[in-house]
């Protein structure tokens, strides 16, 4: 089959690659019919990861199951699902406290609790951005999705961002008639203010700097805050009358960086402390490692960020972190996307061929103007 590949630094190709097999009664086979490229997967191809060469890329996946194992009860040939990024057994502690994204029992031995497919330190298991993908504990691990073509492009952001922005909400405690501060307006940014307006949020900012995202946040109906004209936590802080914002949802990361592009690892974990009111909370969806070789100190190099805690501490405020248990989440955003009160895919600029991977990777990097999130189709 046809799979996208890391070979190094700023390089990925689609290449042939061995077709996947059951491996134990409870895997699934399923046909990919769209993958998307995520933000965090840049991570990996600016090689800002430990991720090794010849790995499968790729985490957010939607397709047609093509093969079950013997022991497979709930999945059948032929159902559409949508493929969580976590792989989790459904079984240990953690998944039947439902935290999926720290399963006990699909990562052993790594340091790291918690496994998904084709991402550095996230265990064995190859990517879907190909044209055929392994699901292990399949009858926990896929959400039955309506059969047919119908809102392909929403549930294709259901394995991930959406479910992902909905935890980021929920760590921040968004309630109605708040105010949110999101920063970062990627894909999660932005379904992160889009899910806290759901919510029923009575104003959300999007602080960013790049002029398309900008837009798209406004067109959702946020309130953007341009960072390369203005002072973001001032803007924030002057606009809710000095009082602060109720919550804030950190959607950058430990790449974080301000408008003349010198990067800062604490700088949205910074801004966030002085825009959130005293007893407030932040929800942190941006990816941060414990070790980043390519950080500018030896601290950040050892994923030591040195944010402003003190201030944090002294107004009581809360920090949610971690990745997001999709499945807490991915049945009730399916159902909004059914009953047509949620239409995540506002923020897709580009549908491609898995074929054009490479190009697609190159220009999302670049943060190209209008590239603000890449679905990819097999052909087949």
């Amino acid at each position: 089959m046809k799979a996208v590949v890391y070979r190094s630094e700023r390089n990925v190709a689609v290449e042939e690659v061995p077709e996947p097999r059951v491996q134990d009664p409870r895997d699934a086979i399923v046909r990919v019919t769209t993958t998307n490229i995520c933000g965090s997967d840049l991570h990996m191809f600016e090689g800002r990861t430990s991720v090794e060469r010849g790995k499968i890329l790729g985490h957010e996946v939607m397709g047609i199951v093509e093969e079950t194992g013997s022991a497979v009860e709930r999945i059948g040939i032929g159902d559409r699902v949508s493929v969580p990024f976590n792989v989790s057994c459904g079984t240990c502690r953690n998944c039947v406290a439902g935290w999926s994204s720290f399963c006990l029992r699909t990562n052993p031995g790594a340091g790291v609790q918690g496994a998904a497919y084709g991402y550095a330190e996230m265990g064995p298991y190859d990517g879907g951005q190909a044209e055929y993908l392994r699901v292990p504990f399949a009858d926990f691990n896929l959400l039955h999705l309506p059969a047919g073509r119908d809102f392909e492009a929403d549930f294709a952001l259901l394995s991930d961002i959406f479910p992902t922005a909905w935890h980021g909400c929920a760590m921040a405690g968004v309630s109605p008639g708040d105010d949110v501060a999101v920063f970062g307006a990627g894909p999660v940014g932005l379904l992160a203010a889009y899910g806290a307006m759901l919510q029923g949020a009575s104003r959300v900012f999007v602080a960013d700097k790049e002029p398309d995202r900008l837009r798209l946040a406004k067109s959702a109906g946020a309130i953007p805050v341009d960072i390369s004209v203005a002072d973001p936590v001032e803007a924030i802080v002057s606009s809710t009358k000095g009082r602060g914002v109720d919550c804030g949802i950190e959607a950058v990361g430990y790449q974080a960086h301000d408008s003349s592009g010198q990067e800062h690892p604490e700088l949205v974990l910074d801004n966030l402390v002085q825009v959130v009111r005293p007893t407030g909370a932040i929800g942190v969806l941006g990816v941060y490692v414990p070790e980043d070789p390519g950080a500018g100190t030896e601290q950040a190099r050892h994923g030591r960020i040195g944010f402003d805690f003190g201030t944090a501490f002294s107004k009581g405020l809360r920090i949610g972190t971690g990745q997001a248990p999709v499945a807490r989440y991915n049945r009730q955003l399916r159902d909004l996307i059914v009953a047509e009160r949620a239409k995540p895919s506002f923020i897709i600029s580009h549908e491609m061929d898995l074929s054009e991977a490479p190009e697609a990777y190159e220009r999302f990097d670049r943060r190209e103007d209008g590239w603000t999130k890449v679905v990819l189709h097999p052909g087949v």
